[in-house]
């Protein structure tokens, strides 16, 4: 895997919306951030647009995003805000100039279109982590975190705290391999597209905000049907957020559901690992080889 220049001071960085709409007054205190970092921020020409849902038409949102990968004065591509629509552009990208001049593509949830496309196409690695818009919640540490995977600082992660359910379901173990994944309804809506990715040998992370329990089974089950669990070499949960349930309970919470999808395979699962949809979300280099260790703690190193 390709990994692109990592950020220094004067590099710019170009701000799109792929999917949701934004407004300027709701990015205006990250971008703050970003130029107090010493970097050059260059909005889209259509960042602030409004098509219903959608922050400009498909064609706008598309046209921001290859301007983008095409200008070799950008060295990050920030995605604004998340929601749904990069799936509607991907296939009418056109990568060759990324390739010859990789950079940093940044976000997450429906940003995993564009983590997973340019992983299967493009061999270059990508940084799961908050949108612009997240940036100003992050706690301190996060924030500062945030900003050691753009420059360059090495990423290395220690969970200790975690509930008492979310150690006694933790599977022990070790393994290594190349970290992808993103958003597991994302993930579960490429699975056969040009945008699917290959899982063997690879560590899995999974993040999901806001599903049915029924549908978090659904998922994870096609997920098994299609060989995507059989052969990692460990798997990842992230923030299981805000998940809801029918008046006739599904009877298990979304990690038990995971858990008992994954029970016949023997690499190791943790859970609560902090990114996703969550007020700390912590950056995860994608297409990167890393190391997992699940005991009395979680070890993710990079």
């Amino acid at each position: 895997m390709i990994t692109p220049p990592y950020l220094k001071a004067g590099d710019g960085v170009a701000i799109i919306a792929t999917a949701r709409k934004v407004k300027k007054a709701e990015v205006k205190a990250a971008i703050s951030i970003l130029e107090s970092w010493g970097l050059d921020v260059k909005p889209g020409k259509n960042l602030f647009k409004d098509q219903n849902q959608f922050a400009g038409s498909d064609e706008e949102r598309l046209d921001d995003l290859q301007r983008a990968l095409n200008n070799k004065n950008v060295k990050a591509i920030l995605v604004a805000r998340g929601g749904y629509g990069s799936v509607r552009v991907i296939d009418k990208v056109e990568f060759k100039r990324f390739i010859n001049n990789p950079k940093w593509i940044i976000g997450f949830s429906d940003i995993t279109v564009l983590h997973s496309h340019v992983h299967t196409h493009c061999g270059v690695e990508t940084i799961h982590a908050p949108m612009l818009l997240n940036i100003p919640n992050l706690s301190e540490q996060a924030l500062n975190v945030y900003k050691d995977a753009l420059f360059g600082k090495r990423l290395s992660y220690a969970v200790s705290k975690q509930t008492p359910l979310q150690l006694k379901m933790n599977r022990a173990g070790a393994g290594k391999g190349m970290l992808v994944g993103g958003n597991l309804s994302l993930l579960y809506s490429l699975i056969g597209s040009p945008s699917d990715i290959d899982t063997n040998g690879k560590i899995l992370f999974i993040e999901d905000l806001d599903e049915y329990l029924y549908h978090i089974d659904r998922m994870m089950m096609n997920l098994k049907r299609t060989g995507k669990l059989q052969n990692l070499a460990g798997l990842v949960v992230g923030g299981m957020t805000e998940m809801k349930d029918n008046e006739i309970p599904f009877g298990k919470t979304a990690e038990e559901i995971i858990l008992d999808v994954v029970a016949e395979y023997n690499y190791p699962v943790c859970f609560g690992f902090r990114s996703g949809h969550l007020k700390d979300n912590y950056p995860l280099i994608f297409g990167r080889e890393v190391s997992l260790k699940v005991g009395e703690k979680i070890e993710l190193i990079f």
